[in-house]
This record gives C-alpha cells, structure tokens and sequence, in this order.
C-alpha cells in the first residue's frame, strides 16, 4: 500500500492513535492537523488520497474544512470523525461527499474498513474521471470528422457515405489518422 492520508484532529492524542494504527497497516501518513484551516493547508501541499477528519474543532470546523478540500480537488476522499452521532452533521457530511462518518471512540477495524472503502472509491472515481475524459476526445474527434464530412460534400458535390470514404481512404494512404486528416480539412487558410 502506498496511499497517502491526512489526519485532521485538534485532539494530538488522537492524531498518534490514528497515525499508529495507520502505519501499523502499511498506509503512509502525509500530514496532520489541528484545525480546519490546517487541513485545507496541508491538503494543498500534499494532495492526499483521502483525509480523515474530525468535525468539531477549533477556528474551521472539520465540515467547512472539508468542503473546500472537496470542492478544490485536493482529495478524492473525506471520512468524518465525532463524538456526536448528529443527524444534522451526518447529512452535511453525506452532501459534501464524504465516504464514511465514524464516532468516536475509534474500533481500529471500524477505522481500517471505512479507509479501504473510502480508497476503492478514489480509484472507481479515477477510472471514471478517465472514462470521461476518453470520451470526451472521441466526441470531439467525431464532431470535427463530421464538419470535414460537411466541407468535402460541399466542395465536392459527394453524398455521406462517399466523404466518409474520401477520409478513409486519404487516412490510410497517408498512414494518419482520420482525425488529424479531418482537422486539416476544416482549417481555415
């Protein structure tokens, strides 16, 4: 394991409690803090896979904290941590996006199964966020072939099929591909 986690907690007690049971199985503790304005600097600094949290601490509470960090990207991944099993602060924590909400006191296994939930959703989320990004490109290429479609049917007086066709073939004769072909197409000279 090599994921990266933050511990944000005004307690120091806690923070060692947590980093040892962390350390202990094999995840890399990157930073801590006492307080949410700390968090959102050593989230910066950092960028961690996921960032425990307490909720209520001084200056910044943990939930404020938090979704700046998520708003800003600089973690896939919060779980929260209280001594209140609140209502109110569990749903903001659920709209803010986090993955686990634990109440103190800690039960290490309770801790280790919400953190290695809380790391397959970062890496569903990534393979997602790279899904989206891949079709992204394909759109864009498909939309620049169709305008060169457009363009060789109205220079050419060609039917769909037969433009389609001309890309093709130039893509092969030329050993490039049908997109880069069709961006020359529908450049401006």
């Amino acid at each position: 394991m090599n994921e990266r986690i933050v511990i944000v907690d005004d307690e120091p007690i806690t923070r060692l409690d947590i980093r040892d049971i962390l350390e202990q199985a094999g995840y890399e503790v990157v930073g801590e803090a006492g307080d949410g304005f700390e968090a959102i600097d050593v989230c910066q600094r950092q960028k961690p896979d996921l960032v425990i949290m307490d909720i209520r601490m001084p200056l910044l509470d943990g939930l404020k904290a938090g979704k700046r960090i998520i708003e800003d990207q600089l973690t896939q991944s919060i779980i929260y941590l209280s001594a209140y099993s609140d209502e109110a602060d569990t749903d903001t924590a659920g709209r803010i996006g986090a993955v686990g909400y634990l109440v103190k006191p800690l039960s290490e296994r309770s801790l280790l199964t919400t953190i290695h939930v809380g790391l397959a959703r970062v890496e569903h989320n990534r393979q997602l966020a790279e899904k989206v990004e891949k079709l992204s490109v394909k759109l864009e290429q498909r939309k620049v072939i169709e305008r060169a479609k457009g363009v060789l049917m109205a220079e050419n007086n060609m039917t769909e099929n037969a433009a389609y066709k001309m890309l093709r073939d130039l893509s092969m004769t030329k050993r490039c591909p049908m997109n880069d072909i069709a961006e020359l197409i529908v450049t401006d000279a």
